[in-house]
């Protein structure tokens, strides 16, 4: 190790070897990172965000039939609780859904 210059480099007589890298290295992250903040968009001066939707618009729909695809996992007590609908109704508008035998992508009717 001593003919490759470590051993007098670590015992602090040529730490100056070592300087102008590690300077390189700093100037280099520092421009990398500020190219990044400028392509990446991270100015304040970006476009205002869309207003959000709110739910009282989405529940202005007319009274038709509504429907629910069921997926994976579903049952008629997880549906009624999820979507306020009692089970008596789910079951008594879909007289052909067997409740303990639901199938991905039945669609059921709640109103």
């Amino acid at each position: 190790m001593d003919r490759l210059g470590v051993v007098a480099a670590v015992g602090g007589r040529n730490w100056r070897v070592y300087a102008g890298p590690a300077a390189f290295l700093l100037a280099a992250t520092i421009a990398v990172a500020l190219i990044r903040s400028q392509l990446h968009g991270n100015s304040h001066t970006a476009a205002p965000l869309k207003p959000p939707v709110t739910r009282a618009t989405a529940t202005h729909r007319p009274a038709a039939h509504r429907l629910y695809v069921v997926r994976a996992g579903d049952t008629i007590e997880a549906i009624s609780v999820k979507l306020h609908v009692p089970q008596s109704r789910i079951l008594a508008l879909n007289p052909k859904v067997t409740p303990t035998a639901l199938f991905i992508g039945e669609k059921l009717r709640l109103r």
